[in-house]
């Protein structure tokens, strides 16, 4: 019967799904001249038990456009882009596996170097860097990296920013909506302008 018992709960825990539903307007604690700019709904995503994980809204035009996508990148961005807006209601983590506090954070874009130190942390080099609400209120600036880079060690609490890994999303992949991708990530696609976006919001880099 123990095993039994084991095999039931295995299985139900093997179908445990994340899932998303619309979220209401962007939260208060934004800067109202960065609220404007994003989406007026955003995704909720929702843990296996129903409780809320996070908030995701993406800004609703085209983040500023760079020459061409970098070495290993796959968006053609400005560094430092207002890309979104996040809201964890809960402590949660990042890419990194770093501890983030509950509470609403920006999402601005960003590349890791090509120094060696980020071996494994994604095929590309695409990241959004987490900056608490508070201390980011213009949504057409574009912080250089380092700068940016001390306004999300706040969020993070830690000498290396908070981070979520995204992408550009090929046509023919596109799948908007939350799903599972690979053996451990879940990821968020959406488009941000005309910009097909992907962001993974469960799972921890292996490397």
């Amino acid at each position: 019967m123990r095993t039994l018992a084991f095999l039931l709960i295995s299985s139900l825990a093997a179908l445990a799904q994340y899932k998303a539903e619309a979220a209401g307007a962007p939260p208060a604690e934004l800067n109202p001249a960065i609220a404007a700019t994003l989406h007026k709904t955003g995704s909720k995503i929702l843990n296996p038990d129903g409780s809320v994980m996070c908030e995701v809204w993406l800004v609703a035009s085209n983040p500023k456009a760079s020459a061409g996508p970098e070495e290993a990148s796959t968006l053609a961005v400005v560094q430092g882009s207002l890309v979104g807006a996040i809201r964890f209601p809960t402590k949660n983590s990042d890419r990194r596996g770093q501890t983030i506090k509950p509470g609403v954070y920006t999402l601005r874009y960003s590349m890791y170097p090509v120094n060696g130190d980020h071996q494994g942390a994604a095929p590309q080099r695409d990241f959004a860097l987490l900056t608490p609400a508070a201390d980011d209120s213009d949504p057409a600036a574009t912080p250089t990296f380092d700068v940016l880079v001390g306004w999300s060690r706040k969020a993070s609490g830690t000498p290396h920013p908070a981070v979520l890994s995204i992408w550009k999303q090929e046509a023919a992949d596109f799948k908007p909506g939350f799903a599972a991708m690979g053996e451990h990530d879940w990821v968020l696609q959406a488009k941000v302008g005309d910009v097909m976006l992907a962001m993974i919001l469960v799972g921890r880099a292996e490397g």
